[in-house]
């Protein structure tokens, strides 16, 4: 009930989720989801750990991977761009559960455990590429990651690869960490 629940969310959001949907798509009595999950909002929540559970298990064999390596700009960006995933109704899932998390503060936490798994990920690869301070970079790449993501999903060319752009990215950081040892990259706040 939880996976056809994170089906339904990929297909047609949060709204899309309703016990007769879920039921219907699970080929259970309406009666044994009301059974198992009191109200839609606990099903909502339930289904997002799931989601959450195994997104942050994904990303842990992925962060593991680079623990020891040495990566160029280019397996650092295919490394940033596998935080992606293959299945769409998985991506939008994950950006359901951060505007589903504004209003409803009990995900929040589950927002978090996600955002902290991306971000060991892209600062995995962030030091696996030779950066001093992975740490300080990863949350922003992290948000390039999520727009980009969100560009993709709205604009139906989910085809868009976005290692690309991301390799030039790493190569100006690491280009201008190297230049200028124990310095952040640069930001321009305007």
């Amino acid at each position: 009930m939880l996976r056809v629940t994170l089906e339904l969310i990929g297909e047609g959001g949060v709204a899309n989720v309703s016990n007769r949907n879920v039921a219907r798509a699970a080929g259970v009595s309406l009666g044994a989801l009301t059974y198992h999950f009191d109200s839609q909002a606990t099903l909502l929540r339930e289904s997002l750990d799931l989601f959450i559970t195994e997104e942050t298990e994904r990303l842990a064999v992925l962060t593991n991977q680079l623990t020891t390596a040495t990566v160029s700009e280019e397996q650092a960006a295919l490394a940033l761009e596998a935080m992606l995933g293959q299945e769409p109704e998985r991506r939008v899932a994950k950006l359901e559960l951060y505007l589903q998390a504004t209003r409803d503060p009990t995900l929040r936490e589950a927002a978090l455990r996600c955002f902290s798994a991306y971000d060991a990920l892209a600062a995995s690869a962030l030091s696996a590429l030779g950066l001093a301070n992975p740490q300080q970079i990863a949350p922003i790449m992290v948000a390039i990651i999520d727009g980009l993501q969100l560009r993709r999903l709205a604009s139906g060319e989910d085809h868009l690869r976005i290692a690309e752009p991301l390799t030039t990215m790493l190569g100006a950081i690491k280009a201008q960490a190297q230049s200028d040892p124990g310095q952040p990259p640069a930001t321009n706040p305007h």
